[in-house]
């Protein structure tokens, strides 16, 4: 099945191809024109490899055609990758934890921003189990319950990686929302007790009543300052333009702002602890 990326990757390719034709160029005339080797003008219209902007503009002078503000405002709708819960969940959740799990690997500091649940990455197998089978029911996905909480533990590997740095902020909220019952909570709880004083982990909370620069809202992770990928409850966006990085790096550094961490951040776990119903 392709991806909602691919699609849009082989709109943008027809579009080119259509201003080649429309300028009575073929393929060579233009590779020519451009100093481009004849098979980067076929793999760009049939959408197997991406454009850049100084592609886009190349083809627009090429081409003689005004169209080169256009062709980069299609690229940079491109760089946001719209991938839909719908397509990703056909085959189960297993799948796509795997697949994130090449980022992690990829990938040197990664931050991360959760308000509502534990992140991922720091979950029990027992409280993804809950996740998994609520998010299951809403989108009415492949029962995969086992294998998608295997694929998230496994992920977890790279918290012992060498090398890796991981920032990472809830709400005290996340810790409070009761997704499973007391006695997984309590459990999770001491999973995050556990985490705090890890050298590749710096977690932190944000405490019921700190004050905010900006209002938390999604839930997001950014890879070094290539990628983000933000949640929402129809699909995921893969944000890859600089300008859209930098902006959730500013998000999240306004975020860990008003964070407490290390001796904090056990405070406020042990808060939660003690608020959780007896049974």
């Amino acid at each position: 099945m392709s991806t909602d990326f691919q699609q849009a990757r082989v709109l943008l390719g027809g579009r080119l191809r259509e201003l080649r034709v429309d300028a009575h160029l073929t393929g060579r005339d233009l590779a020519d024109r451009l100093g481009w080797p004849q098979s980067k003008i076929s793999k760009l219209e049939t959408g197997r490899q991406t454009a850049t902007e100084d592609d886009v503009r190349a083809w627009a002078r090429g081409t003689g055609s005004p169209a080169a503000s256009e062709l980069v405002a299609r690229l940079r709708t491109l760089e946001t990758h719209y991938r839909s819960w719908r397509r990703q969940l056909a085959a189960g959740h297993a799948p796509v934890q795997d697949a994130l799990r090449s980022e992690y690997e990829r990938s040197h500091v990664m931050r991360a921003w959760e308000g509502a649940m534990i992140v991922g990455v720091l979950q029990t197998a027992e409280y993804a189990r809950h996740i998994f089978a609520g998010y299951q029911r809403l989108h009415q996905s492949v029962r995969d319950l086992d294998d998608a909480v295997r694929a998230r533990i496994r992920r977890q590997d790279v918290l012992y990686a060498p090398g890796k740095q991981f920032h990472i902020v809830m709400s005290e909220a996340a810790l409070s929302t009761l997704v499973c019952p007391p006695a997984v909570m309590l459990g999770q709880l001491d999973r995050l007790a556990g985490v705090i004083g890890m050298d590749t982990v710096r977690l932190g909370f944000i405490p019921l009543g700190a004050r905010l620069e900006i209002p938390p809202a999604n839930a997001f992770w950014v890879f070094d300052d290539r990628l983000v990928i933000a949640e929402d409850w129809h699909a995921e966006l893969w944000l890859e333009e600089g300008e859209n990085v930098a902006l959730y790096l500013r998000v999240w550094q306004m975020l860990a702002d008003s964070a407490v961490f290390g001796q904090g951040a056990q405070h406020v776990i042990a808060r939660a602890r003690r608020s959780l119903p007896s049974s």
